[in-house]
């Protein structure tokens, strides 16, 4: 009989450090839906926006100033996959207290799909079990937006 390794027994070390090489006086402040929309906007690569799905987190401390911004999925024309797993794990290696969801819809149509609508509920849901507030989600354009929080959809 082959003689079995013990190691496996042993739990393996996990190490969370976080690194950065911003200053927090430096960083952006998200007051309001516009200011996450202008800042989203300008790290967006202007040509894909109109071309192809891509969803976001933008994370944030408890003062609201930006810790990163996180691409979670790019997807097809009509929409992208997106796991909540992921945008939890970001969150939590982050140490941030709340986030924002966004993505594009490439045909213009600033309107909430019931896919869109459905995520934003699993994720303010999940984000209440870990103390991670989900501030907005917002749907973005090359020319406009749409925030749930501003609509009441939140």
């Amino acid at each position: 009989m082959e003689t079995l390794n013990q190691n496996w027994q042993t739990v393996s070390e996990i190490e969370l450090i976080y690194k950065t090489k911003v200053k927090n006086s430096e960083r952006p402040q998200i007051k309001s839906s516009k200011d996450a929309y202008i800042l989203m906007l300008s790290a967006w690569d202007y040509n894909k926006i109109e071309f192809f799905e891509q969803f976001k987190v933008l994370l944030l401390n408890h003062a609201h100033k930006a810790l990163g911004i996180y691409e979670i999925s790019s997807g097809g024309i009509a929409g992208t996959v997106v796991d909540l797993r992921l945008i939890f794990s970001a969150a939590l290696k982050a140490n941030a207290t709340s986030l924002m969801m966004i993505h594009n819809h490439p045909s213009g149509n600033l309107t909430a799909s019931e896919a869109d609508k459905q995520i934003t509920r699993k994720v303010k849901e999940a984000g209440r079990l870990l103390d991670i507030t989900l501030l907005d989600s917002l749907i973005i354009t090359s020319e406009s937006y749409y925030s749930f929080a501003d609509e009441g959809a939140l």
